[in-house]
């Protein structure tokens, strides 16, 4: 059934001339290199692209080439409609709301909806870069330097750097054929996994001081305040749910990061072999893996927090 899906998409793109791709809102480092891995293969085949993040490149990620083309949102016509690394179509953004249903959906996330004319859903893969890496060349594109270094970031900061359980041979086999085409893989680690900014660090602080665990849950706290106190620019975690998941004892990691929208964001990690936290995340109208989930809900983070903590320790019997 794949290989259908990945033959229709192939003859999809060959028409298409002018091409929208979008991610999810708050972009990791695979919502990112699996756009522009994507959108820079179309545009060196002569087609007109637009890559679209609603919440714009992360500073984290903007040593990536092509990473300037990307836009807030799109403008003027297209004849094809692409959606990379979102698991629901809602979290494209308010901006695509009225845009009509995506012509070609590619995941990675076993929660993904199925919401495009095209779905090609692959859960077993660790990262939507991976899946565009086995398949780029396949559909006639040619996978360039800057193009292998926007893919490898993905598969490296979806797999946290190849620490995740889904982590096989397959994956690395994938890096080592991007890193042959001069990819520097350790730089890419170092800039998307390792280096933080000053305000950045600061904002670490403020959320690893708010730290608290119970019965195998460890969660830290972000609020709009702490993201002023520091300088941050972003309005998601820096990464520390990372730091946050590396706190030995403890069966399931998350943070709580409070939006200036009257919203609250909220990561699940899994930190023990199976235990899946994607229908927790489902079930307050987000998704993604089971080791690794997300949500965004609306409310004051006062009365959710409490609320997600209570439904988490049901709905995994801790």
């Amino acid at each position: 059934m794949d290989q259908e899906i990945s033959n229709a998409i192939k003859a999809r793109l060959e028409k298409s001339n002018k091409v929208v791709i979008a991610s999810h809102v708050r972009p990791d480092g695979d919502a990112i290199g699996s756009l522009l891995g994507l959108g820079l293969a179309l545009q060196n085949a002569g087609k007109s692209v637009q890559m679209v993040l609603v919440d714009g490149v992360p500073s984290s990620y903007k040593h990536l080439e092509g990473s300037e083309l990307i836009v807030k949102q799109p403008s003027g016509e297209h004849d094809t409609f692409i959606t990379v690394d979102s698991a629901d179509f809602k979290r494209t953004g308010k901006v695509f709301e009225n845009f009509g249903q995506p012509d070609i959906n590619i995941d990675h996330h076993k929660t993904n909806e199925k919401f495009g004319v095209l779905n090609l859903i692959e859960a077993e893969e660790v990262a939507t870069a991976a899946i565009l890496t086995n398949h780029l060349r396949e559909w006639g594109y040619e996978i360039t330097k800057p193009i292998a270094e926007a893919l490898l970031t993905g598969i490296i900061t979806d797999t946290l750097g190849f620490r995740t359980p889904t982590t096989n041979s397959s994956a690395l086999r994938l890096c080592a054929t991007l890193m042959e085409t001069g990819a520097d893989m350790p730089d890419l680690y170092m800039k998307s996994l390792v280096k933080k900014s000053f305000p950045a660090a600061r904002y670490w602080g403020a959320g690893l001081s708010s730290m608290e665990q119970r019965n195998g849950i460890v969660w830290g706290t972000l609020t709009v305040e702490d993201r002023k106190k520091a300088g941050y620019g972003g309005n998601d975690d820096a990464d520390l749910i990372n730091m946050i998941s590396a706190i030995d004892g403890n069966k399931v990691g998350m943070i709580f990061v409070e939006q200036t929208d009257h919203h609250v964001k909220i990561s699940w990690r899994a930190l023990e072999p199976g235990i899946d936290v994607s229908p927790i995340a489902k079930h307050f109208g987000g998704g993604g893996h089971a080791a690794a989930a997300g949500a965004d809900i609306p409310g004051a983070l006062q009365d959710i927090q409490p609320l997600v903590l209570k439904t988490t320790y049901e709905m995994l019997g801790f």
